[in-house]
């Protein structure tokens, strides 16, 4: 293991870094070190999108190679909350990079924002370019055009509170009726496949594996790390409680962790393949589940985030664990060769409290073949209906033989210290005709599983409440006779009457 220098591709050369600390943010550098003061600090917890950048890597290092463009995998993230040493081996695109020579102009998504009038204070502009821009290169890649309804999920995750999304909007189409400016990908990938990534890239306090027997290993080696894989919630640890996080260990280089495969018939979810590859693998096999994959956090979240680190967090108001205990499935764990899997259901023991060893590491989620029998939805409740954390989330399945109930999953995040299922809930019921009256039951029965709390996103009988109508409507939605059709999930569409509080 080498002590090596940052070397990423930025502004069209390779830069080189040596002595910045684990935890130096992407955004710390750009605006203190390299100037490039385009990219703005907003929230800094990756909630606003000001600080929205590109980064670009070879597709066989990612999860969505399909989503290259000219052999260039590009996706948004925000540079607030990635550290410094994880962009070894990538490249790096900020607003900067847009304008050309003097002579070229402004890009056509810089040009439409100015025709549309899309930009009031401008704080939050740069940001908005580098989404648009994410955008028009993949879709030029392709010949294709976004709906207005796909330009706004992409840029689900950069906030304006000046001038309103309507002309952003209309500057996302207005773009691709512009001269078209293309990302030259050929001197990024030269550049990229001159970097050395045979070897365990390391520093003081910082170190990436490149393969998962050397995790496993170093793992093994250090079991008190801090292991680091999209940085979406850790990076909140150091910028807004300043903890220190002793030496890391960076998990998104070890490429045999980002598979999404189908197995003997199980849907197989490596622990470091992104939120976003994972629940589009998910809402393929379950269209139902597509609405909460989209209102999952925002698009530059999702691009690095995990669902492994997403589990493996604990939150009680996750939204992934739910869902995936709705669909049986389990967690798989490593400790060095050892390899073993539970039930998700089993692994949380308390408040962020968690079954795993020390050493030992989440490798990946399986969900059974038996889950594909099954109706599933998935109910995210929240404030704000893009890019906010979830009051309640609810993933609930079921399998009817006929008109009776085969098989039932009830889970519930919000609703106590850690995302479980209800049991008493499920076993009102299990074997039962799928019916109004069973319905009550379970909902009589879903109060006694759970005690929720009263906090700054709900009161405690606001989430019992609406824990209850999720219930109702799963029936509704599933039932044999006159189902009900899908529709998104918002906070209105399942609020009581007699209930405010907290809404």
């Amino acid at each position: 293991m080498s002590t090596q220098q940052i070397r990423f591709f930025h502004r069209g050369e390779l830069v080189e870094v040596s002595g910045a600390q684990p935890t130096r943010t992407v955004l710390e550098w750009l605006r203190e070190d390299a100037r490039c003061t385009g990219t703005k600090e907003g929230c800094n917890e990756g909630d606003c999108g000001a600080c929205t950048v590109v980064i670009g890597e070879l597709p066989e290092h990612t999860d969505a190679p399909g989503t290259s463009v000219r052999g260039l995998s590009l996706r948004t993230v925000n540079a607030c909350i990635q550290f410094l040493p994880t962009l070894h081996g990538k490249a790096l695109f900020t607003v900067e990079d847009l304008k050309g020579t003097p002579s070229a102009g402004l890009h056509p998504a810089q040009q439409a924002m100015v025709e549309c009038h899309g930009s009031q204070c401008g704080f939050c502009t740069p940001g908005f370019m580098m989404s648009l821009w994410s955008t028009y290169e993949h879709h030029a890649a392709c010949g294709t055009r976004p709906s207005r309804q796909q330009l706004a999920d992409d840029l689900a995750g950069n906030l304006c509170r000046c001038t309103g999304y309507r002309p952003i909007l209309d500057a996302g189409q207005r773009m691709f009726e512009l001269p078209a400016t293309r990302l030259d990908t050929a001197p990024v990938i030269d550049a990229l496949r001159s970097i050395d990534r045979s070897d365990t890239f390391s520093r003081p306090g910082f170190h990436a594996p490149r393969s998962l027997a050397a995790l496993a290993t170093l793992r093994e080696q250090l079991p008190a790390a801090r292991l680091l894989a999209g940085s979406t919630d850790v990076g909140l640890w150091v910028n807004k409680q300043f903890k220190e996080l002793g030496e890391i260990i960076y998990v998104g280089d070890v490429d045999e962790l980002k598979g999404v495969e189908e197995r003997d018939g199980e849907l197989y979810l490596g622990a470091g393949a992104s939120l976003e590859s994972t629940w589009r693998a998910l809402a393929a096999r379950w269209p139902e589940l597509t609405d909460v994959w989209l209102r999952f956090a925002s698009p530059p979240i999702r691009h690095a985030g995990t669902m492994g680190g997403n589990v493996a967090n604990g939150s009680p108001i996750g939204d992934a664990p739910p869902v995936l205990m709705s669909l049986d499935a389990q967690i798989e764990l490593r400790r060095g060769e050892r390899v073993r899997r539970m039930p998700l259901a089993d692994f949380y023991v308390d408040y962020m409290k968690n079954r795993l060893e020390p050493g030992e590491f989440v490798q990946g989620l399986a969900v059974p073949p038996m889950a594909a029998r099954r109706q599933v939805r998935a109910y995210k409740i929240s404030k704000r209906f893009d890019s906010d954390i979830s009051a309640v989330c609810a993933g609930l399945s079921i399998e009817l033989d006929g008109d009776t109930v085969k098989q039932v999953r009830l889970a519930y995040g919000g609703m106590a210290a850690i995302v479980k299922r209800a049991p008493q809930a499920e076993a009102a019921v299990q074997g039962q005709p799928w019916t109004q009256a069973t319905v009550d039951a379970a909902k009589a029965a879903l109060a006694r599983d759970f005690t929720p709390l009263t906090d700054m996103r709900a009161s405690a009988a606001y989430r019992l409440q609406v824990a209850l109508n999720l219930l109702q409507r799963f029936w509704l939605e599933t039932r044999r006779t006159n189902p009900l059709p899908i529709q998104a999930t918002s906070v209105w569409s399942v609020m009581p009457h007699d209930v405010t509080e907290g809404a």
